[in-house]
């Protein structure tokens, strides 16, 4: 059965492995997000029990 010989898969797994481990990770890492993340102020909100019509 020929699915059973790992010999051309690994080398394509590790090889596109390393790749994305190597060279593509670390350029999408470097990029800032658009949104930075601000201090907000915590608002607590209260909450009301809503009254049931048939209750």
């Amino acid at each position: 059965m020929p699915q059973l010989n790992p010999h051309p898969w690994f080398y394509i797994m590790i090889t596109s492995w390393l790749t994305l481990s190597l060279i593509i990770q670390p350029k999408i890492l470097s990029f800032l997000p658009t949104n930075q993340i601000h201090d907000k102020p915590y608002m607590n909100n209260k909450t009301h029990p809503w009254t049931w019509p048939w209750t």
